[in-house]
């Protein structure tokens, strides 16, 4: 086979949802290994209990772990969704109700 035809061959994709769950995150927590990237989903929660100062309960829901590859192909996916988005939409504002972004490197 040519190198002409083996560009032209498709590959078809199929998708199993079968055992997908979907759940909400309003924050991630990352970590990394030299061969992995660490992604904890999950909510936070602020809880004022009386008497003491206010806590935020960070409740993880999923962790998902990649090598740096598919941690840079979702990189690149995620940035042209935003994009995409923001093209559309307008800018999205990360920073609601005036409270400071997260310093680099703290998890957000």
């Amino acid at each position: 086979m040519s190198d002409d035809q083996q560009a032209q061959q498709q590959v078809q994709l199929r998708i199993d949802e079968s055992k997908m769950t979907s759940t909400y995150a309003n924050t991630i927590r990352t970590s990394n290994t030299q061969d992995e990237l660490v992604m904890d989903f999950g909510m936070n929660i602020p809880m004022q209990m009386p008497g003491q100062a206010p806590t935020i309960v960070f409740n993880v829901g999923s962790r998902v772990i990649m090598n740096w590859a598919g941690a840079k192909r979702l990189a690149m996916s995620l940035g042209q969704a935003v994009r995409q988005y923001e093209e559309r939409n307008g800018e999205i504002d990360i920073n609601p109700g005036g409270t400071p972004p997260p310093a680099p490197g703290q998890n957000v």
